[in-house]
């Protein structure tokens, strides 16, 4: 059985010191060993950005696409294949500004794949300007005068879309963010995971001691029930979305795969695609 020493490479990330993308790539790593996968059980799909340079980190499947489609490819790449598990992976950025339909749409069609968001509030590969997760009057070299744009948030417009899945996390608690990764690969269906995981060098607001004395915990929270879905709307409302842990999970909803008709038990990486050439010469007439 594989450990987390499996699913690393001789790639060394070249992440600014003390980035919060070093904790959510163990984390990936040591779920991965936990819930039994193999290296080549694993496939890890990136967009653009510091975050989307984690797939050339872990020793597994992985594509660095381009920015904001890395969940059309990850949703592919399962369908292609259903017995990978599938990571889709990237910054909020890639994934709730150029990316954000893709995110929409990948939440209503419950696809089995596990997307994880590194939410840092800022574009850190382009040198410090101000994302759709910026909070208003943050300054930036985009935003001196401080933004005049309300930051999206995520979490509230994941259980408006229908997500059957939806955790956050902070990279610095490495046993809860592989736990909550464990859970999303286990889930069966689109399972979002946001992780605040601070930009060290352009991001002098939301630091490290910033979220420590504003998350809450929601094991913390007496009561607490996660497959309530207006109990989670309103959680996050009350702590404008500054928790951390399972905010809501519906087990009851099929997913994409299960519902689509037709869909073969054999993955398509597997069939016979050859064509016998009485076939061929058929479809060639077709443009003939």
């Amino acid at each position: 059985m594989a450990t987390f020493k499996d699913f690393r490479n001789d790639v060394k990330p070249n992440w600014c010191p003390g980035c919060g993308d070093f904790s959510v790539q163990a984390a990936i790593q040591r779920a991965a060993a936990n819930v039994g996968l193999e290296p080549e059980n694993l496939a890890v799909i990136s967009g653009i950005g510091c975050s989307g340079r984690i797939s050339g980190y872990i020793n597994s499947y992985g594509f660095h696409g381009i920015h904001g489609r890395a969940l059309p490819i990850a949703q592919g790449v399962k369908m292609g294949n259903r017995d990978l598990t599938v990571i889709a992976s990237g910054g909020d950025g890639d994934g709730f500004a150029i990316g954000m339909g893709h995110t929409i749409h990948a939440i209503r069609r419950n696809v089995n794949v596990t997307y994880i968001v590194m939410d840092n509030q800022i574009y850190g590969l382009t040198k410090g300007q101000t994302s759709p997760r910026s909070a208003t009057g943050f300054k930036t070299k985009s935003t001196p005068e401080g933004s005049i744009e309300q930051a999206i948030a995520p979490m509230e417009m994941a259980l408006t879309a229908g997500a059957t899945f939806v955790a956050q996390s902070f990279s610095t608690d490495l046993k809860d963010l592989t736990a909550l990764i464990e859970a999303g690969i286990q889930h069966d269906g689109f399972s979002l995971i946001n992780v605040f995981s601070p930009c060290v060098t352009y991001n002098k607001v939301n630091t490290y001691d910033w979220f420590k004395e504003n998350l809450t915990k929601l094991s913390d929270m007496e009561g607490y029930d996660s497959s309530n879905r207006e109990l989670a709307m309103q959680t996050l409302m009350k702590h404008n979305g500054l928790v951390t842990g399972l905010i809501y999970q519906n087990t009851e909803r099929k997913s994409y795969q299960e519902l689509l008709k037709g869909y073969s038990e054999k993955p398509l990486a597997q069939a016979d695609l050859t064509l016998d050439q009485a076939h061929f010469d058929k479809l060639v007439q077709e443009f003939i």
